[in-house]
């Protein structure tokens, strides 16, 4: 099935771009959710009227986010846990976690965004990936430290 992107998707398209994709795919997902539109020539006039509108407001959009990762890489998190012998942690530190965090400073970064591979089972300072919008992705800074040591950079920017 033929439709027309009315977003920028990531693995699939930009906006205003005709993309092939399965019928239930945009049946239940693409076309309720405002993100695309069946490719007919009526829908198709219809979108180069609004064209401009959705572009403008892709571009707001991706200004935020680029806004955004501009702070979040000058931010260094510090996540205190508790461990046992020889430094190992009870449990690990997951996207949820890091969510929260940030939830914390201010950032309503839903924890889906953000790009562990896997859970943070060590003491250290880690590198943890955010995708704000499909070409726009900050590295943040995640040090995990035992619980109770001193956390003088505890979300402060440097």
């Amino acid at each position: 099935m033929q439709v027309i992107l009315r977003t920028d998707i990531e693995n699939l398209g930009s906006l205003g771009e005709l993309t092939d994709v399965k019928p239930g795919y945009a049946r239940n997902y693409l076309i309720p959710q405002g993100k695309a539109m069946p490719a007919t020539p009526a829908n198709q006039k219809i979108f180069e009227q609004e064209r401009a509108k959705l572009q403008a407001k892709q571009d707001k959009i991706r200004f935020q986010a680029k806004d955004t990762a501009q702070q979040l890489e000058q931010l260094n998190i510090s996540i205190p846990v508790r461990v046992g012998e020889n430094d190992k942690l009870y449990g690990s530190i997951t996207s949820t976690i890091i969510g929260e965090e940030l939830a914390k400073l201010g950032y309503g970064i839903d924890r889906k965004k953000i790009e562990l591979d896997k859970p943070i089972r060590s003491l250290g300072e880690f590198s943890v990936p955010i995708r704000l919008y499909p070409e726009v992705r900050p590295e943040l800074k995640v040090r995990v430290v035992r619980h109770g040591e001193e956390q003088s950079a505890d979300g402060e920017q440097e």
